[in-house]
């Protein structure tokens, strides 16, 4: 029974996903929010919302490994297979600014938990942990990154205007409605994830950070494939794209500053590693716009991307 669970919350997670997301998009275009504007914020926040879920649970929980292991998993899969599903099916632009802003953010962010995570080794202590200073600072600079995206948008290159008609196909109370519907699916779905994951973990005998870098990172990344996958389909790229540069940012400075604000999360020393796989990812991406077509992750970039992917995921499979 807790494995059935374990497979309908990771679908609950999905579905809660979608409505909220969708609700909040409705939202967004009644006020006449850009693709780019909605990929950064309101796709972001809805799709880092499962990892939040899963986290907090986590970490009330007392399972820091999970918690860790599926933000730092997350972030590796949203690059390299998601952008790498979504590239290898359609060549995939990405414009300036995400290139000259948004990964080298997203770049920083992870140098600063990297920092923060190792900072007692130059301590007496010499006991790794995220604090819940720690969270708090991480929580700071993600509030300096919501004030980055509110400028983009006051400059006029985030906003734009929708169609009327648009901004009230919808009514209010439906918009609510959904997002209310997806908040408790995801509640829900993400306790029966966890749940499932610590069980997992006790009968197969593996450790919790393997679980969080690969089954929960895998389900907790499906909205953001569905959503990218999307999004490309439509050509709506930037919503694209942003969507996951966007993610990975809110997963590293608020879902894990949200997680140590609750429970300090000890860190494993042996998680560096997967850290540096963060750096590497987003390394790639920049590399794939610089060769080949410029700012642009061509169909054989996005095979590139699955392979490392692969190779990653055997690697932790012999670490585990």
């Amino acid at each position: 029974m807790i494995y059935l669970l374990f497979v309908f919350g990771f679908v609950l997670l999905i579905v809660g996903a979608g409505w909220l997301i969708d609700g909040a998009l409705r939202l967004a275009r009644r006020f006449g929010a850009s693709d780019l504007a909605v990929g950064l914020t309101v796709v972001s926040i809805g799709t880092s919302v499962p990892e939040l879920v899963v986290n907090v649970a986590a970490s009330l929980r007392g399972s820091p490994d999970l918690a860790i292991g599926n933000i730092l998993g997350s972030n590796v899969a949203n690059v390299l297979l998601i952008l790498g599903v979504t590239g290898a099916i359609r060549t995939l632009p990405i414009c300036n600014r995400t290139i000259l802003s948004e990964i080298p953010i997203c770049l920083a962010a992870t140098l600063l938990v990297g920092f923060l995570a190792n900072a007692h080794l130059f301590t007496t202590e010499q006991i790794l942990t995220l604090s819940r200073l720690d969270g708090l600072i991480l929580l700071g600079f993600f509030a300096l990154f919501l004030g980055y995206v509110y400028r983009t948008a006051q400059d006029g290159m985030a906003l734009g205007t929708s169609a009327p008609d648009e901004r009230s196909a919808h009514s209010g109370a439906g918009t609510a409605l959904r997002i209310l519907g997806g908040v408790l699916a995801l509640a829900l779905g993400g306790e029966w994830v966890v749940r499932g994951a610590l069980a997992i973990v006790e009968n197969a005998g593996v450790s919790e950070s393997l679980v969080g870098l690969t089954v929960l990172a895998l389900g907790t990344s499906a909205p953001e494939l569905a959503t990218t996958v999307s999004a490309v389909y439509r050509g709506k790229t930037n919503v694209a794209v942003g969507n996951i540069i966007g993610s990975n940012i809110f997963n590293l400075l608020w879902v894990l500053g949200v997680s140590a604000v609750i429970r300090p999360l000890p860190f494993d020393l042996l998680s560096n590693t997967d850290l540096v796989m963060v750096v590497v990812s987003n390394a790639l991406l920049l590399l794939a716009m610089a060769i080949g077509r410029p700012n642009t992750v061509d169909r054989w970039e996005g095979w590139g991307f699955l392979a490392v992917y692969g190779a990653y995921l055997a690697f932790l499979g012999v670490r585990g």
